[in-house]
């Protein structure tokens, strides 16, 4: 799992089966199933003010960077457009 927060700064964690993660309104949380069996995520939204995350910073501007092959499979096009969108920030 990755989070990547409002200022653009990511990190990573492992999440064990069962565990429940609560998020706050600012954090962007793209994830990777890197185990071998199907995964489930229920997501839930809400908030009277959830605050402005401007996606493609947050996702292509992240220090330290999102891995390339993790956004290649997410967005499902080439390395090679992952690290030019990558460059723009």
């Amino acid at each position: 799992m990755y989070l990547v927060s409002d200022s653009s700064r990511s990190a990573s964690r492992r999440i064990r089966l069962d565990r429940v993660v609560p998020d706050s309104a600012d954090i962007l949380n793209p994830d990777l199933n890197v185990g071998t069996t199907n995964a489930v995520a229920i997501a839930s939204l809400s908030s009277q003010n959830p605050g402005v995350i401007t996606i493609a910073n947050a996702v292509f501007g992240s220090k330290p960077a999102i891995s390339a092959d993790v956004l290649r499979k997410a967005f499902q096009v080439d390395k090679n457009v992952v690290e030019y969108l990558q460059s723009q920030f």
